[in-house]
């Protein structure tokens, strides 16, 4: 070899060449058969992840009673408002009399269940923007794709451009 051997480290060894041309190569061209076995295993680690986390559910009366409680908050915020606006319908004295108790709760108090209620539906919408960031691919896809062993894809594009 040449200078320009000694300088890409280029011995006799063909396997060297053809490493070196694959890498300077991948510079202008991406490597198609890698991005689709990147691509693969990144479905398939998210699928794998996903299984793992159903797969063993503790359904103990406990996490059941949880579960219960934590589903609670949001029906009980729009039931408790149309109970209210049925309250004022139904007996009129009783609610303004009330309503006259809510007046007298201290303004810190106020801000303290707003806090309480803003953190609480904050968070949880958070969690679900977190959740929507991760894409997941459709079920379908992913049974139809082949595995990346049984498949090369710049074999497959010689073969159609040469029939």
């Amino acid at each position: 070899m040449g200078l320009v051997g000694r300088i890409l480290g280029l011995g006799t060894s063909a396997e060297k060449i053809g490493g070196v041309i694959e890498r300077v190569a991948e510079v202008f061209v991406s490597n198609k058969t890698k991005a689709d076995t990147h691509a693969y295993q990144r479905q398939s680690a998210s699928l794998d992840q996903y299984a793992r986390e159903f797969k063993n559910k503790s359904n103990s009366k406990f996490d059941r009673f949880i579960n219960g409680l934590n589903r609670l908050p949001r029906p009980i915020l729009a039931l408790g408002t149309v109970g209210l606006f049925s309250f004022a319908m139904v007996d009129p004295v009783s609610f303004s009399d009330r309503m006259i108790g809510l007046e007298r709760v201290p303004d810190p108090l106020w801000w303290l269940l707003g806090a309480i209620v803003s953190f609480y539906f904050g968070a949880r919408e958070l969690h679900y923007v977190r959740q929507e960031k991760q894409p997941i691919a459709p079920l379908a896809s992913l049974a139809q794709m082949p595995a990346p062993a049984d498949r090369n894809a710049a074999l497959d594009e010689w073969k159609a451009l040469n029939g």
